[in-house]
């Protein structure tokens, strides 16, 4: 008969002691448990005394984390969080170097413990490291402890940040703007100064004003990838915090100091491959840079402003060298109507009301002059081309740029904050100054290539902008090293490629969405409902052991009965262990309700602050009075998921977990193939054929012979 599990299996060790082998009831308190380990070895003052993991990180073990502890895990028998606190302190006060040495190499293991580091920092430890680093007597191995320890007391959010003082910041940003220090120090210095940017709003000026971002920027340059990482994390920290009307500006000394150069060329293109937290922080920075653009796009242009309207002005010059004077208001005012109706602008009068709309607003007119100032060229051809043409044709330039330019900014996403986590950063677009504009120039083209191979008019403009943005998409998702390879892989795309990837899914396609193949899916669900129910009330009527959570914990047996009304029949462990019939039918329950989660009465106690979130998740209760309820918390996701199932059925609801989501989806998939395995290859009509006439008479006549 399997153990308990409320009995865990462990291994307690004691330095210069054989090590206990002991079962840790957890319904025992702790302080209990270290009495009787304490008592093995004959230690006294067991209140002095805790257990810590013996391997990893070594946490200490609390009430709150004890249920984590695992048959067969080796733990450690040490002092308490409190007084090896209160000796670490004691031992980095001291006069020998040796002495405080090993006490700062010990703290900086142990202050990654929260336990641990609440005791420390509640003896004002903090303040202590904090001065052991301004007076500037630390140096090399001792010094790079005391800034490990001070990063890691500081990262469980117990103090805040904006109570360090300024000469700790000026003496920190000391260590990253000298030329020649040791690669941990720096690492540790780089990684504090990020913290207190983004965590105190009060202290990024003055980190602001100690770090300058040339040497930010010579840091880009050594060969240890983690100092590149945390130097490019501190530009972006500083680039996010700093304030609207400085961003650009910081934005233009790091293009004066090549910043985007450096990071091609000694990260991207370099040597080592790129680990994931540097390809985060580039994706930060891309995002960073791309939002740049964000007041430009949301900026309208105002038909009155005659320096904005010169804009257009000199796009309509460009493109149709219309520097001479026709003469005459009338007819210079018929001129530019028809030429302004030739570059493809909706409003032929007024063009400057196609640029009222937010987003993209002002960026699509930079992105037009931009195309057209420096590929001219191109700009003139894509105007020319299409204004020639009186086939209905034609691709409206004005019409398409700022669509265009609506669309690339969805797509990366322009004004919104960096995703934590997400890694997807854009190589090309590190290799020129001008990325954004570049990328807009090579897609108006795709866009008009486009226009033709699917010879569309003016109703088609909207599937274009589909196609061409699925082009896009598909294209950035071969990650191109340069904006060359982007424009071979978007030649790739044409529209009969397009066309061709699109059926190649949807025949690869597991469920197709014709209406004959939904309909079939809608007659099959409620027989697969109907047996994943069975499946569950059958699994209920097993029983499973719980946990009972309750003044009373003790472990029971939970079958149910299914019939109605639903009743719920609990076993104690005696009766299970006696297997007497008898004694099966005891506690007997007819319940009404049930609730989950934070609903759940033993999840509203004062005591379910403390608990974390998976048990909340698999917390569940079983309410047979008003004021009465079994609390249970499941062993697992699975266990939990069938009985919250089961016992909805009961109670005539619907069965919502993501176990019974997963199930329906594979029961009639698998369903689905079998009944459509005759059909496979033949393609399924989306409305059914249409009925024959009548035929004139019904004199049939069958020839047999």
């Amino acid at each position: 008969m399997p153990p308990p599990s409320d009995i865990v299996k462990v291994a307690i060790e004691w330095p210069g002691a054989n090590a206990q082998l002991i079962e840790i009831d957890q319904k025992k308190p702790l302080s209990s448990i270290i009495r009787e380990v304490c008592d093995g070895w004959s230690l006294s003052g067991s209140e002095q005394f805790a257990l810590r993991y013996a391997d990893g990180p070594q946490l200490y073990i609390t009430e709150q984390s004890r249920g984590e502890i695992k048959n067969g895990t080796i733990l450690r028998l040490a002092i308490s969080p409190t007084r090896a606190a209160r000796q670490l302190l004691e031992r980095i006060q001291s006069h020998g170097i040796d002495a405080r040495l090993e006490a700062l190499k010990e703290l900086a293991k142990l202050s990654a413990d929260p336990t641990f580091a609440t005791e420390f920092i509640n003896m004002e430890g903090i303040g202590t490291l904090a001065r052991l680093v301004e007076s500037g007597t630390h140096f090399g191995e001792m010094l790079a402890f005391t800034l490990t320890a001070f990063l890691e007391l500081m990262d469980h959010g117990i103090v805040s940040w904006d109570l360090i003082s300024l000469s700790f910041i000026k003496q920190i940003a000391g260590y990253v703007n000298q030329p020649m220090v040791d690669v941990s120090i720096l690492q540790r210095s780089l990684a504090i100064l990020e913290s207190i940017v983004l965590n105190s709003h009060s202290l990024y000026q003055r980190v602001a004003q100690e770090i300058t971002v040339g040497q930010l920027i010579a840091h880009l340059q050594v060969s240890n990838q983690e100092i590149q990482t945390y130097a490019i994390a501190l530009i972006n920290a500083l680039f996010l915090k700093a304030p609207e009307d400085r961003r650009q500006e910081m934005a233009s000394t790091l293009a004066q100091k090549h910043l985007r150069s450096i990071i091609l060329n000694h990260i991207i293109r370099g040597n080592r491959p790129i680990k994931a937290e540097m390809a985060h922080q580039l994706y930060v920075l891309q995002v960073l840079t791309f939002n740049l653009l964000e007041e430009r796009m949301m900026t309208k242009m105002d038909p009155s402003d005659q320096m904005q309207r010169d804009i257009i002005f000199e796009l309509r010059r460009i493109a149709f060298d219309g520097d001479s004077d026709p003469g005459g208001t009338e007819k210079r005012k018929a001129m530019y109507t028809k030429d302004y109706k030739m570059l493809g602008f909706t409003n032929h009068v007024n063009p400057a009301v196609d640029f009222t709309q937010t987003p993209p607003g002002m960026l699509a007119l930079d992105n037009m002059l931009y195309l057209a100032r420096l590929h001219q060229d191109t700009y003139i051809r894509i105007v020319l081309e299409n204004s020639s043409r009186e086939d209905k044709h034609e691709c409206p330039f004005g019409r398409c740029a700022i669509e265009l330019t609506r669309m690339l900014c969805e797509i990366l996403q322009v004004g919104e904050l960096p995703n934590e986590g997400c890694n997807d950063y854009h190589p090309m677009f590190f290799t020129h100054d001008r990325a954004w504009e570049e990328f807009f120039c090579i897609c108006i083209q795709l866009l008009n290539k486009t226009w033709k191979e699917m010879r569309a008019t003016a109703e088609d403009f909207n599937k274009v902008m589909q196609v061409v943005r699925e082009q896009i998409t598909r294209a950035l998702a071969m990650k191109p090293t340069s904006l060359d390879q982007l424009k071979s892989k978007l030649r790739a795309l044409s529209y009969s490629e397009i066309l061709r990837l699109r059926q190649s899914e949807r025949m690869s396609q597991d469920d197709f969405q014709s209406p004959p193949i939904i309909e079939l899916r809608e007659r099959i669900q409620p027989e697969i409902l109907e047996l994943i129910k069975q499946q569950r009330l059958n699994r209920l009527c097993e029983g499973s052991c719980f946990r009972k959570v309750g003044n009373r914990r003790r472990q029971g047996a939970i079958p149910v009965s299914p019939t109605a009304p639903p009743h719920l029949i609990t076993h104690s462990p005696r009766d299970v262990q006696q297997n007497d019939p008898s004694q099966f039918f005891q506690h007997k329950v007819q319940f009404i309700s049930v609730v989950t989660g934070k609903d759940c009465p033993h999840m509203k106690e004062k005591s379910a602050l403390k608990q974390n979130k998976e048990v909340l998740e698999l917390a569940f209760s079983i309410l047979y009075d008003p004021d009465e309820a079994l609390n249970f918390v499941a062993p697992n996701k699975y266990e939990y998921c069938v009985w919250i199932d089961g016992l909805s059925a009961l109670l005539g609801r619907e069965m919502n977990s993501d176990l019974t989501r997963s199930d329906l989806d594979t029961l009639i998939s698998m369903e689905m193939k079998l009944r459509l395995l005759d059909l496979e290859n033949i393609a399924i009509p989306d409305a059914p054929p249409p009925v024959p006439k009548e035929p004139s008479t019904y004199n049939f006549t069958y020839n047999y012979g």
